[in-house]
């Protein structure tokens, strides 16, 4: 991905409306002249979230997070900056055009993935529609006994590679493909002499595996035989790690959206299966227990996961490992399980989408189905069988950070176990001591986002930084006073840095002749601190036009003036030094400074 000039990005930012662009990922409610939602970044209750439609800002009142349309892409979809551009522009149908002045190689490389990748699908995809080849006609057969239709096949671009050595390197050398793209997308093998390459998929159904951008990153390759592996799937790739990803997703997060919960199956047909039936709000998590990364994505659009692994001990083993982690990260957790023997993909061909439809209402809270779990286990009977369990299950409502969930569950686990609340109490105490002693360091984005900027309600209530925010929106809204303070204030006059750091960046545009306004501003900075700063000051009410002129003298005086205390402090520190040192010219020249700055 190379340079993209700066008018591109403006016209990205004119042409993507920030309530249309989030309003496409959370439901928006309208607030007077603002929009307000329940955040996408942090767990909260009491919206404080605004969207503000005149000036195409963002801003949580909770988390302060802020900025524009590209930083809420960035944010939503854990984009880098020119990939949301990028991801914009394409939804607008504005061009980017090709350049590598400034480009990162990194980045080339993985956009170049991204296009093999996506050639060797659409290659495999069409091998497996109208080639007649006796594999590719077995391949078909399958998939009709599978229940699969065409339409699905055609919806997910399912494929099928040849059972040949070199049918897909031959395809993209005609393509101008080189090898080595080839190899970095993991698509073929070096031979064991060195002596060149062989396709890495041979004689296997393809499964294309995208990201929410629908961009293709890998594949999942299903043999018809036995004796092999069931699967085997891409190597990892500079567009590709394992556990960060979910199939299906692309297709089916604006239903996760829409109805506000996401069924969360293990393999390819477990999917596929359930969704071609109709049941749309669901994922795979490509054959592992759900990992953070998995996780976070999915709470980008919905905190309601109903967990729907296989019946068999690998099933549950994956759904209890990923029943912790989903309360560490703050979702909201059921499990579904079917008839023993079926999954998914199995239980929809014989039963329907209804009778699947059930079992997912039928879905046991996680606190039931580990209990369950547990007794299954260990004889609860016994009081050692009974420490056991609650030694397991205490730690997972330790997890809670609300009381009353605490207590409650406390409390039905009391019921189970037929122990008294206060020992149960007694021990979860123990457990929340040493939580609290030993939990790991956070990283420097949980920090940022656990601990929100100062209220701007307390810095603007009195006080210079007062007066420094108020010229900052002053001039934001009024372009017009930018001379004036030019003229009369000084960078050093702002003692908040990212303060003094912003207005910089205004008097530089305006000396470019840019005009200066949210949109130009915040595309000049990635610190998000800097932006959620911006879009604080710009979210809340506009000044009266008439006190606009009168507010920015006032400030300026109070910045002046205490310009005028921190000079004649520095001047008294020097007088008192010159005074012991015996330096008397000295100590004269400075009380002479210091009578002018008096007198001003």
């Amino acid at each position: 991905m190379g340079f993209i000039p700066e008018e591109i990005i403006a016209q990205v930012l004119e042409r993507s409306g920030i309530v249309e662009t989030i309003s496409g990922y959370i439901p928006l409610k309208r607030a007077g002249r603002n929009f307000k939602a329940n955040c996408p970044f942090h767990n909260e209750r009491t919206p404080s979230f605004v969207v503000n439609s005149d000036k195409q800002i963002f801003h949580c009142f909770g988390c302060g997070v802020g900025g524009n349309v590209i930083t809420f892409v960035m944010q939503q979809e854990r984009l880098e900056f020119p990939e949301a551009v990028r991801l914009l522009a394409q939804k607008a149908g504005i061009a980017i055009p090709v350049s590598d002045a400034s480009g990162s190689k990194s980045t080339n490389i993985k956009q170049s993935i991204y296009a093999v990748n996506d050639a060797s699908a659409n290659f495999y995809h069409q091998i497996l529609i109208s080639d007649k080849d006796p594999a590719a006609r077995q391949a078909r057969e399958y998939l009709r006994n599978r229940g699969i239709t065409l339409e699905m096949v055609q919806k997910f671009r399912i494929g099928f590679a040849l059972d040949q050595w070199e049918s897909l390197i031959s395809f993209l050398r005609k393509e101008e493909v080189s090898l080595k793209i080839m190899e970095q997308a993991g698509l073929i093998v070096v031979k064991e002499n060195r002596d060149g390459f062989y396709d890495r998929f041979r004689n296997r159904i393809m499964f294309p595996i995208f990201n929410v951008q629908n961009q293709c990153f890998g594949f999942g390759a299903r043999t018809m035989k036995d004796g092999l592996a069931k699967y085997i799937n891409s190597p990892e790739t500079p567009v590709y790690t394992k556990g960060n990803h979910l199939y299906g997703f692309h297709l089916s997060k604006d239903a996760v959206v829409r109805l506000d919960s996401v069924i969360v199956v293990e393999g390819y047909l477990d999917f596929i299966m359930p969704f071609q039936a109709g049941v749309e709000n669901i994922v795979a998590s490509l054959g592992t227990a759900l990992t953070v990364e998995q996780i976070r994505l999915l709470r980008r659009y919905t905190k309601n996961v109903i967990m729907l692994f296989d019946s068999d001990q690998a099933g549950q083993s994956a759904t209890v490992r990923s029943l912790d982690l989903l309360l560490e990260e703050g979702m909201n957790v059921k499990v579904a399980t079917l008839t023993s023997g079926d999954d998914p993909d199995s239980f929809v061909r014989k039963f329907g989408a209804e009778a699947f439809q059930e079992k997912i209402r039928q879905a046991q809270s996680f606190f039931d189905f580990k209990l369950n779990q547990l007794i299954l286990k260990h004889d609860a009977k016994t009081i050692e069988g009974r420490a056991q369990i609650s030694m397991e299950v205490l730690p997972m409502i330790n997890k809670f950070h609300n009381a009353v969930i605490k207590f409650g569950y406390l409390r039905q686990l009391a019921d189970r176990l037929l122990l008294p609340e206060q020992v149960l109490a007694v021990e979860l105490q123990k457990i929340s001591s040493g939580v609290q002693k030993n939990n790991p360091p956070q990283s420097t984005v949980d920090v940022v986002m656990a601990q929100p900027p100062q209220s701007l309600t307390a810095v603007l209530n009195g006080g210079v930084r007062a007066a420094e925010y108020h010229i900052l929106r002053l001039v934001l809204d009024a372009v017009d006073l930018i001379p004036a303070t030019k003229d009369e204030v000084d960078l050093n006059d702002f003692q908040d840095e990212h303060i003094r750091i912003i207005m910089q960046k205004i008097f530089e545009l305006f000396d470019k002749g840019v005009e200066v306004n949210f949109q130009n501003l915040t595309s000049c900075f990635k610190d998000p601190r800097i932006l959620q700063n911006i879009s604080q000051l710009m979210v809340l009410d506009d000044f009266p036009i008439a006190d606009k002129i009168k507010m920015h003298r006032d400030c300026i005086n109070r910045l002046k003036l205490e310009r005028i205390k921190s000079q004649r402090k520095g001047l008294v520190d020097q007088i008192r030094h010159a005074e012991i040192s015996g330096d008397h010219n000295r100590v004269d020249e400075l009380k002479e400074k210091f009578n002018q700055l008096i007198k001003g």
